[in-house]
């Protein structure tokens, strides 16, 4: 099951994300400031980070030039989310964004920048129900 970190200081936005990726198979955890995310990537090493740009302590800018910038975490796919339209630019060059979000956006729109970001591999398979065998003539 993919791992995504979601970095954000407004929890709701961190909430709503967390529970529709989590309806979609993901394992998600969060932090809501870019130096601790920071710290917890070079931990905990998550399949995709998605970020918000304004950040305490460390802006998403910042933080995905560190993530750039080091060996071990710059293969990360990296989503970026904002309410300003204009700060997709100083992604542009970035390559390990592969994705820009403007707020607010949909779940399906989400779920399908997780899924391109990921490479499309599913998030987890569905449970299966096991047959019972009712109903069928024996």
């Amino acid at each position: 099951m993919a791992r995504v970190l979601i970095v954000d200081d407004e929890p709701a936005i961190v909430e709503l994300i967390h529970d529709v990726l989590e309806q979609a198979g993901y394992e998600t955890y969060s932090c809501d400031d870019g130096q601790k995310a920071w710290e917890l990537i070079q931990s905990s090493r998550p399949d995709l980070i998605i970020t918000d740009v304004m950040l305490p302590s460390m802006d998403g800018y910042t933080l995905q030039n560190q993530i750039a910038q080091t060996e071990a975490t710059s293969k990360i796919p990296v989503i970026v989310m904002s309410a300003l339209v204009p700060a997709k630019t100083l992604f542009r060059n970035a390559k390990q964004v592969v994705g820009f979000m403007v707020k607010p956006f949909t779940g399906d729109e989400l779920v399908q920048k997780v899924q391109e970001a990921l490479g499309a591999r599913p998030a987890a398979e569905p449970e299966k129900k096991p047959e019972t065998g009712e109903g069928q003539g024996t």
